[in-house]
């Protein structure tokens, strides 16, 4: 398929959050917003998924680790960034361009290559108290990440999970009439 009739690549980050498990709901909603999906997923991330069902879903496989040199690359560029649920560790990491992850380096080369990138974090309120994330939520607006509006959550709570809003990383990523 030529770069002028395929849809447009979306990669969905995945970190090890209690609602990672339901990914599938952002992966759906993408697909049926005219996007082509490829999960990448942090290396504890990775455990909250149903693998089988995500690659079924997507056609491709869940990316957590780097390739090796000459392997060919499992999913096609992206032309956008969602990060959810978006952990406390990621946010920071990623702030401070750290990027010993397969993650968190295609986050941080997003930045250098342009690619539209949107972030939901999923935090409990203890964590968002600190410091360094309400710091690193603001170096990633002044990069131009998208940052959802899912308020932090009481610690032990079971999170809230139904408030989370998969569908926003779409409508952050997709601009609305001028």
């Amino acid at each position: 398929m030529d770069q002028q009739t395929r849809k447009p690549f979306l990669y969905v980050v995945v970190c090890a959050a209690g609602v990672a498990a339901d990914a599938g709901t952002l992966v759906t909603a993408a697909q049926k917003a005219g996007w082509d999906v490829g999960v990448v997923a942090t290396p504890y991330g990775l455990g909250f998924l149903d693998a089988t069902a995500v690659e079924a879903r997507t056609g491709y496989p869940i990316r957590s680790a780097w390739r090796s040199p000459g392997d060919p690359r499992p999913l096609p560029p992206a032309d956008a960034i969602a990060v959810a649920p978006a952990t406390f560790n990621t946010i920071n990491k990623w702030a401070a361009g750290i990027s010993d992850t397969l993650a968190l380096g295609i986050l941080c080369e997003a930045y250098g290559s342009g690619i539209p990138t949107a972030v939901l974090p999923y935090v409990n309120a203890a964590l968002a108290a600190h410091p360094a994330y309400r710091r690193s939520l603001d170096l990633l607006r002044e990069m131009g990440v998208l940052v959802g509006s899912y308020a932090p959550h009481e610690p032990e709570s079971g999170g809230g999970a139904g408030l989370f809003r998969w569908e926003e990383a779409l409508e952050l990523l997709t601009p609305g009439p001028a």
